[in-house]
């Protein structure tokens, strides 16, 4: 499952030097609207002339099999084979998307990820899960599929709002808090801004190629990388069913590590003191999500779809400490719901 990630300013040369190999037949790019005006000329002059644009609109709402159905009418239209490969520019929905269709298209053509976002870094375009939402369902359809490489170019990031790099940062934090306690207190003391993001994205990408390699295909330990997101993802998808009320992917898992710290507070693994060491960095940072208390349950009961589940029960990961993630953690619609009241009533 391991693939080579290569972070900093060697990655576009080395995209080249693998794109103009004579096994490649034809080279395309999966970018969405905004990926293609921003970061299209930072990566085109490492491109072949010949290259196809593949463009699709920009946002969580376009992360269906609509959109592979148009990705995969362009590849079949311009007589895409087996020796293409696909080059996903963009956040987590276009290197999600972009490494399902690959994998599905004739049987599966090589692709390559080109992360612009600090989460697409950090995490989504690592460790080979590719996927589409489905009937309101966060990442219902997908197959693990490694790319034949990612390649972070930290310059990308000039391109996005605070709010983006907000959201990225979330999935920082937690992998602090499962498993690099020193890191987490170190970088609650220092604030979330940075000049130079280099350092944090390759420990951040150490630390989740350590555990991927354990468990490629999420077994085990790899759902470790999953906490804060059975909350997130029931918030996320709620919301994203409300016009107007969408959260980004790590607002929404931001306020899954408080729910989800909360629990593992009352399940007598996490102190109360180490539970408001997580709050008060977490908002310092992001701001509360807003729903009514009413609608709790209503939210918690998306955790039913979660993809860690057995049968009728949700497997949550918790925190056995700070910098301790503890997996296969079972807790219930009401519990989930308890802790969405809790986060509420901060």
């Amino acid at each position: 499952m391991d693939s080579s990630v290569i972070i900093g300013p060697a990655a576009l040369p080395a995209l080249a030097e693998f794109l103009y190999r004579p096994a490649v037949s034809r080279v395309f790019v999966l970018a969405d609207s905004n990926t293609a005006r921003l970061c299209l000329p930072l990566l085109e002059p490492h491109l072949p002339a010949n290259y196809c644009l593949i463009e699709m609109p920009a946002g969580e709402e376009y992360k269906t099999l609509g959109s592979c159905d148009a990705v995969w009418g362009q590849l079949t239209a311009q007589r895409a084979d087996r020796h293409a490969v696909l080059v996903n520019l963009g956040g987590g929905v276009v290197t999600d998307l972009g490494g399902f269709a690959a994998a599905l298209y004739k049987r599966g053509i090589r692709f390559v990820q080109v992360p612009t976002t600090l989460l697409a870094q950090v995490d989504a375009s690592v460790g080979g899960k590719t996927g589409v939402d489905f009937q309101g369902f966060k990442n219902q359809l997908g197959v693990f599929q490694a790319p034949s490489a990612v390649f972070v170019e930290p310059r990308f990031l000039q391109t996005l709002d605070p709010r983006q790099l907000k959201s990225g940062y979330a999935e920082v934090i937690k992998h602090w808090l499962i498993a690099d306690a020193d890191a987490f207190n170190k970088h609650r003391r220092l604030g979330w801004l940075t000049e130079d993001w280099t350092d944090i994205i390759q420990e951040s990408v150490a630390l989740k190629q350590r555990i991927v390699a354990q468990d490629p295909l999420e077994a085990g330990p790899r759902k470790l990388l999953n906490f804060g997101h059975t909350v997130g993802h029931a918030l996320e998808s709620y919301l994203l069913l409300q016009p107007g009320r969408e959260a980004l992917h790590g607002e929404a898992v931001a306020a899954g590590l408080v729910c989800e710290s909360w629990l593992s507070v009352q399940r007598g693994l996490l102190s109360p003191e180490e539970l408001d060491k997580i709050e008060t960095f977490v908002f310092s940072i992001y701001d509360k999500l807003n729903f009514v208390l009413m609608e709790t349950t209503a939210i918690a009961e998306f955790a039913l779809q979660d993809k860690k589940n057995s049968g009728a029960t949700i497997n949550c990961t918790l925190l056995n400490g700070i910098g301790n993630g503890v997996f296969d953690q079972s807790v219930t619609v009401a519990e989930i719901a308890e802790s969405l009241r809790y986060y509420h009533r901060l």
